[in-house]
């Protein structure tokens, strides 16, 4: 989830002028990036070597 200070952070980010879309965009990259840090720290991630051996199986 977002917070308002961090939204207020990203605003400041942006150019003078930008579109809806470029605020929608750049507020979902935010979201799936504390998402993943939230997943991160509570161990709720998949290891290198996990993911090595899944990737093998993709390519038999």
């Amino acid at each position: 989830m977002i917070t308002k200070s961090n939204l207020i952070e990203q605003l400041e980010h942006l150019p003078e002028e930008f579109t809806i879309d470029e605020l929608v965009e750049r507020l979902i990259l935010i979201e799936k990036v504390e998402r993943g840090y939230q997943q991160s720290e509570s161990g709720n991630y998949v290891s290198e070597s996990d993911l090595d051996n899944e990737m093998k199986k993709w390519f038999k």
